[in-house]
């Protein structure tokens, strides 16, 4: 009996200490100046859980309160997230961002309707006990993504996600870990980002890469990252 209790102790220690955020941006190598700065401070800030409802509204940015500050990102630049804990559960890294309307600020600005494109995703490769594994996986920050350098000059949303895929066997059980950052991208970018998507709206509970048995996978491209094709420029 107390092996037991011990061994369901130690599974729910492993499920709290899996879970992260995503609350400080960090540009060519520097990061914002402290946690949500830049970045929204995002709802799951103590509890550190994921989304699980693709259809709630929680799945665009899951944030509690926007962030004070705007930085810059020259086109072409490298980003990544630094996570409060270790991104120890297998699944991809995604990136996506969403112009802001005219007349509109990315401090103020909700993010809703088809404005997202998809600039970045991982895809998994296999281990040699027959695990699929992902880049950044025991990592504590998310992988690099670099923004195109054709992206129009503009203020933007910045969204990253962790999909977490350890129980994604279920319907809903899925966990997405997210958060977004208020950016303005410079530089002479003409390009023409697509396609657009909204959040709710991009996915669905059912797509392959939501409800997977990773067991049931084959080979590491078998896997199909949810959401619209990357867009590169």
């Amino acid at each position: 009996m107390r092996f037991f209790t011990g061994f369901l102790l130690a599974i729910a220690c492993t499920a709290v200490h899996g879970h992260y955020t995503f609350p400080r941006l960090v540009v060519n190598g520097k990061p914002e100046a402290k946690d949500w700065s830049v970045t929204r401070m995002t709802k799951n800030v103590n509890s550190k859980s994921g989304v699980e409802s693709v259809a709630s509204g929680d799945i665009r940015c899951y944030q509690s309160k926007n962030a004070d500050n705007i930085t810059t990102i020259p086109a072409g630049a490298t980003v990544h997230f630094i996570s409060t804990q270790q991104v120890n559960h297998p699944g991809p890294f995604q990136f996506y961002l969403a112009k802001v309307p005219a007349g509109m600020s990315a401090q103020t600005w909700d993010g809703s309707g088809e404005v997202w494109f998809k600039f970045h995703t991982e895809m998994p490769a296999m281990t040699k006990d027959k695990q699929l594994t992902w880049p950044g996986q025991n990592e504590y920050k998310t992988t690099n993504a670099t923004i195109p350098k054709s992206v129009p000059s503009g203020e933007y949303l910045l969204r990253v996600e962790h999909i977490a895929l350890h129980l994604a066997s279920a319907p809903n059980k899925a966990q997405f870990y997210l958060s977004c950052a208020q950016v303005k991208i410079t530089g002479d970018g003409n390009g023409n980002p697509g396609p657009l998507v909204a959040f709710p709206g991009a996915y669905k509970t059912s797509d392959p890469g939501i409800l997977i048995n990773l067991g049931a996978l084959a080979t590491p491209d078998s896997y199909v990252p949810p959401g619209p094709a990357v867009w590169s420029g």
